[in-house]
């Protein structure tokens, strides 16, 4: 394994062991409620994620899924309740601090620089760079260059990981959906991200592809210990990645378990899912 990716997963490691007992939530939603105009859209929302899982996060359209982790994410502003991730209150923080914590989010459309490379895009990631600061730039060329070197090593290491190797000069607005949702994981990746939110991961991706995104995904958890909320309307992703699985019905939980308890919830096919035989097909 990678220099990088390796010492990443040793500092894990260690802290779990300095704290003496693993965290277990990572993420707690607590009668959360927000509402656009007169539209409630969450109400009353209580939810886990707990640390080192791929939890999924499913339900139709209009169930609240996005709007939920924008509030999670911090991009947006909720009217009651309270969020913690790692026992700490983050209620009214803002994303970028949420991101300087470790809590990233991807999209359902990948958010690239389109005319920076696969490998300027990584680089450009970690915030706070000493290069950043023009006093830095004129003076402590020595601290920059150092910097931007054990940068550049890290962008490779993913690089690596993610194979992504093929394309790594290509300019990031010509790769293909599937490879702009690896770019995304690589973006996490830079940070060390403790916790990641996937919007539609399977969206735009062709089924050869999102097989190595699903396997890169279960590696990151399996080797370096992340944890990912996935919100998918891919059934057979779903099943393969997550355990467990939240349901989400107009905004609050319905239900929460594994695939095949929800699979084998009449109420989930047939007040949820609207009961006609091609939607309940989908659970299936």
């Amino acid at each position: 394994m990678e220099i990088v990716i390796l010492s990443a997963l040793v500092a894990r490691t260690a802290a779990a062991l300095s704290d003496g007992v693993k965290m277990t939530t990572l993420l707690q939603v607590q009668n959360v409620s927000k509402s656009f105009g007169g539209l409630r859209v969450i109400r009353d929302c209580d939810l886990q994620v707990q640390e080192g899982s791929i939890t999924g996060l499913i339900g139709p359209n209009g169930a609240g899924k996005s709007t939920l982790f924008n509030l999670i994410a911090g991009t947006s502003g909720i009217d009651e309740g309270a969020i913690y991730f790692r026992g700490e209150d983050v209620t009214a923080l803002p994303a970028h601090d949420l991101f300087s914590r470790g809590l990233l989010r991807t999209f359902q459309i990948a958010h690239e620089f389109s005319n920076l490379s696969v490998f300027e895009n990584l680089m450009m990631v970690p915030g706070g760079q000493a290069g950043e600061s023009l006093f830095n730039a004129c003076f402590q060329r020595s601290q920059v260059l150092d910097e931007e070197r054990a940068l550049r090593q890290k962008a490779q290491d993913v690089i690596d990981f993610l194979v992504l190797g093929p394309v790594k000069n290509e300019l990031a607005g010509n790769l293909s959906g599937g490879q702009k949702k690896l770019l995304e994981l690589g973006r996490t990746m830079m940070v060390d991200a403790k916790m990641v939110l996937l919007d539609e991961v399977a969206a735009g991706v062709n089924r050869s592809l999102l097989q190595h995104l699903a396997t890169n995904i279960e590696r990151l958890q399996r080797e370096l210990g992340y944890t990912f909320f996935v919100i998918e309307h891919d059934m057979d992703l779903i099943a393969r990645l997550c355990d467990p699985v939240i349901v989400l019905s107009e905004g609050q939980v319905m239900m929460e378990g594994s695939m095949v308890a929800v699979r084998n919830n009449p109420a989930v096919v047939n007040a949820y899912f609207g009961g006609g035989s091609t939607i309940a097909a989908e659970l299936v």
